[in-house]
């Protein structure tokens, strides 16, 4: 056999060979193998879009607790605000108190001291028409007697 016919028939079987899978087995390859690099790549940026958002949410969580410490502190400044308040509150509302009962005891003590005043011009009135009836040496009926201690009385 001749070397060169081999060689030019194996040539031309290789091509037809190359041809085929050109046509036929390259496009059913590269389907799956494009199927793959799209899911990849997909994936890379479904990746990329996580870790953006990732970083989107740690500075809204942090947002969100410097917010809350705001919030959390004004809360506390409302609250300490109030204390105050009703503490002023119950100081007014005591002192209050304490002036009512003040005037309380004083209208009571001014009363104890109207009937402590009655009550002695009452006995230095008796005493007075007792001794009025020894000087006079009798007795005053009990009506005079009466009209005597008004009279002394209203005088006193």
């Amino acid at each position: 056999m001749n070397i060169n016919a081999t060689l030019l028939g194996q040539t031309i079987a290789f091509l037809i060979f190359v041809w085929f899978c050109k046509q036929y087995v390259w496009p059913m390859m590269m389907g799956p193998i494009m199927e793959r690099q799209a899911k990849i790549a997909d994936g890379l940026a479904a990746a990329e879009k996580g870790l953006k958002d990732q970083e989107m949410a740690a500075d809204n969580a942090e947002q969100a607790i410097k917010q809350a410490k705001a919030e959390a502190a004004e809360i506390v400044a409302h609250a300490k605000a109030r204390d105050t308040q009703m503490i002023e509150e119950a100081k007014a509302k005591a002192s209050e108190e304490a002036g009512r009962v003040m005037a309380g005891a004083q209208a009571e003590i001014d009363q104890e001291i109207n009937r402590a005043k009655d009550s002695l011009r009452t006995q230095v009135s008796e005493l007075a028409v007792a001794g009025a009836s020894k000087i006079l040496g009798k007795e005053v009926d009990a009506k005079a007697h009466k009209a005597a201690l008004k009279e002394l009385i209203e005088q006193i």
